[in-house]
């Protein structure tokens, strides 16, 4: 017991659930954020986006408990990472901020007021919830591939040179998109097992090619990972002790990013549960399996975080303003005491909230309908 307590053992692990945490956004608040883009497309009369809006009423706030808990993993296991990011990407996070704010509000008070102009400008309100966090998100994943500019000096206090514009380049756009129409994709499949009728056909048409293009993407997406400039870690001086982030060497290199898949062939199952995922998530929604569906489409999207993270494995977060700042595995997390309390506090309550999500998603389950929204329409969104 006392070697799995092991601070080394504990930071891989903490590495381990930082990516858990990020999946299960992913997966969780994912879908209703695909399903908040895909709003202005697959809904056209006012009872449709109101059935649309009503699929994820009972959940979306609950979902969103994995990005409260995804920031406060960072905060707590990997402070250096989270003073970088949060900091760097400050009014990026301030863009998610306002977008998501305008989520409850617009769920809460777009059918109060029948009115037209009223009901439309709140969709669009709700559109942006979705599109904007998904994209945003998209666009950091690229930067981290890249790196981000910033460093430590000899006193260990940051300096970011990360301006707004800067994050937005051919890579990153790249990202964004594609981590917009992962999301959609999502959405899209549990708006399949939720809805029916005309709404359920323009989803189903937008399910006909968007794991297609996801696929497309993907490879695309290796390619061009494949000709950034990656980094290298050539000297550790420092100890698997207290972290440091000054304490290391580290190079710069063009095409580097797969080393890890070649010197560790079994890392490869996660680019390939990415593209079965889709796949299969294809065939489900052709033989109209919709629950299967969204299972096989949370594994490609278990599959592609998963290739990020291994890709950069040991880094988290690279400088490409000093290389040797680059955040890692070893030199970026809490102390010992810390990773021991947080991972004794995530065995008891990262079960606890999968038990109650799955109870949620059990008791709600079943089509919503216009029947629905007219049986009930005072007590809906």
């Amino acid at each position: 017991m006392s070697e799995f307590f092991n601070y080394e053992v504990l930071r891989i692990i903490w590495w381990v659930l930082l990516g858990v945490l990020l999946i299960g956004f992913a997966i969780m608040d994912g879908f209703d954020l695909g399903v908040a883009t895909l709003l202005p497309f697959v809904a056209k009369k006012d009872i449709e986006r109101r059935v649309v809006l009503n699929s994820v009423g009972p959940v979306w706030d609950g979902n969103q408990v994995w990005l409260i808990l995804g920031g406060g993993a960072i905060f707590a296991a990997w402070p250096y990472v989270y003073a970088v990011s949060f900091s760097g990407f400050y009014f990026a996070m301030l863009l998610v901020l306002f977008t998501l704010i305008l989520r409850p509000v617009g769920f809460d008070y777009r059918s109060k007021i029948n009115n037209k102009t009223w009901r439309k400008s709140w969709d669009f309100c709700l559109f942006l919830s979705g599109f904007v966090p998904s994209l945003v998100f998209g666009v950091a994943i690229g930067n981290v591939l890249q790196g981000v500019a910033f460093s430590f000096n000899d006193f260990m206090v940051i300096e970011n040179k990360i301006g707004f514009f800067d994050l937005f380049s051919p890579f990153t756009l790249f990202c964004g998109v594609f981590c917009v129409l992962l999301l959609s994709t999502h959405g899209a499949c549990f708006l399949a097992i939720k809805t029916e009728g005309k709404i359920l056909k323009r989803t189903l048409r937008f399910l006909d090619f968007s794991p297609i293009l996801i696929m497309v993407l993907f490879a695309l997406g290796a390619l061009f990972v494949n000709s950034l400039e990656s980094y290298k870690l050539v000297d550790f001086a420092g100890t698997m002790g207290e972290s440091n982030p000054l304490n290391k060497k580290v190079i710069r290199e063009v095409g580097g990013w797969n080393d890890n898949y070649i010197e560790h062939k079994w890392m490869l199952i996660a680019p390939a549960l990415g593209f079965l995922g889709e796949l299969l998530t294809l065939v489900f929604v052709r033989t109209k399996n919709f629950g299967k569906a969204f299972i096989s489409h949370s594994i490609a999207i278990f599959g592609i975080i998963s290739t990020v993270g291994l890709t950069l494995f040991p880094f988290i977060l690279p400088s490409s303003l000093d290389p040797n700042s680059s955040l890692m595995i070893w030199d970026a997390s809490s102390s010992h005491f810390t990773l021991i309390v947080m991972f004794i506090a995530a065995l008891i309550f990262v079960p606890l909230i999968l038990f109650y999500t799955s109870w949620v998603f059990y008791v709600l389950r079943g089509k919503v309908n216009d029947k629905t929204i007219e049986k009930d329409s005072k007590f809906l969104y």
